[in-house]
């Protein structure tokens, strides 16, 4: 993978993130130096995707252990309280950050000078980089063998939903990654790429990671999926996911609810591909996750030009959940899960 094509790099005690607000016309990295940036970088999406806000937040924390004079298990969880508050939906976040408390309560016991603790975070995020892109494989693999006994050896037509590949995984990609593999063996005919709105992570992120590895495409508004699946134009959809709960619930980005629903409809498998990472079995459904609002001008402006009249409101939420009766099949690194057996997601994550 070219430099261009990592989102997140580590390099000289310095996390370089690349900008996706600017993407698909400007690649630029930002350099990112304390915890503060970090959790900036998370809010302002400089960086986006459960996973690599999860890198980003492991990093961060190795950054503000450096620019410590001391440290004590109450400032340690103070910092990870703030990072964790960049954006509470996805799951990865807090998971990361938690295991970095981990590491650091426990360095602090066996009295760890603060240079091995940074330097135990530093190499803590560079593992989670190198066993996502294993993870990434896995899941693709199974996917791809999952849909070869659903749909057949026939070329594929496949649904997207916001964005889930190299950009917000950090390598190959959730979602998208199990489009990329069944293109890579020859199993791809088309893919079609939600907008996303309001953010347009489809039409400037997806269609990007599409355009890169040379995948035929077509962007689509979010309610033009009917007319697509209405007319046989769709063989599978494919979405990624922020938090899953225990009963296979999924929090996603918005737009992914209807689009489930709409798949039940027609009869057209829908699969959530999540790394374990993701999902969130001290919850029970999908009713305890909480959905995170954005700033309403996201909405009612596009890149600083106004669209709605003066005054006008508008209601952003970043995230929907999926009910899981409207998930076919849930993909992750330890194998497939039909979430409409009960308890079958917890006793496969626990495995």
């Amino acid at each position: 993978m070219s430099q261009s094509y990592r989102p997140i790099i580590w390099k000289d005690d310095t996390l370089l993130l690349l900008d996706q607000r600017l993407l698909p016309q400007t690649e630029t990295f930002v350099e990112v130096k304390d915890l503060k940036g970090c959790a900036l970088a998370i809010k302002d999406m400089i960086v986006r995707g459960a996973p690599c806000i999860g890198f980003t937040a492991i990093y961060g924390m190795a950054l503000w252990v450096k620019a410590q004079s001391s440290l004590t298990v109450a400032s340690c969880r103070n910092a990870c309280d703030e990072m964790i508050s960049a954006r509470p939906t996805a799951v990865n976040l807090s998971f990361e950050v938690n295991r970095c408390f981990e590491i650091m309560k426990n360095g602090l016991a066996e009295n760890q000078s603060k240079e091995d603790l940074y330097k135990k975070l530093v190499a803590f995020g560079d593992l989670q980089i190198k066993e996502s892109h294993e993870k990434n494989t896995a899941m693709a693999k199974i996917g791809f063998e999952e849909l070869k006994k659903k749909v057949g050896d026939k070329k594929w037509r496949l649904m997207t939903h916001c964005n889930t590949g190299f950009l917000a995984c950090g390598s190959l990609g959730t979602a998208l990654g199990v489009i990329s593999y069944a293109n890579s063996q020859g199993q791809v005919e088309y893919v079609y790429a939600d907008e996303t709105r309001p953010y347009m992570q489809g039409t400037r992120l997806t269609a990007f990671e599409l355009s890169k590895e040379n995948i035929p495409y077509s962007i689509v508004v979010e309610g033009a999926a009917s007319y697509l699946l209405s007319h046989n134009k769709v063989d599978a959809i494919f979405v990624g996911a922020d938090r899953i709960a225990a009963n296979g619930d999924t929090a996603n980005k918005v737009g992914t609810s209807t689009l489930a629903i709409v798949a039940k409809h027609y009869n057209i498998p829908f699969y959530v591909v999540a790394p374990v990472s993701s999902f969130d079995v001290t919850i029970p459904d999908g009713s305890h996750i909480e959905i995170e609002m954005r700033p309403i001008n996201e909405i009612t402006e596009l890149k600083g030009i106004k669209l709605a009249p003066e005054g006008a409101n508008a209601v952003n939420p970043s995230f929907d959940v999926t009910d899981h009766q409207f998930i076919t099949g849930i993909i992750c690194e330890k194998g497939f899960i039909n979430p409409k057996n009960p308890g079958e997601l917890v006793r496969v994550v626990q495995s």
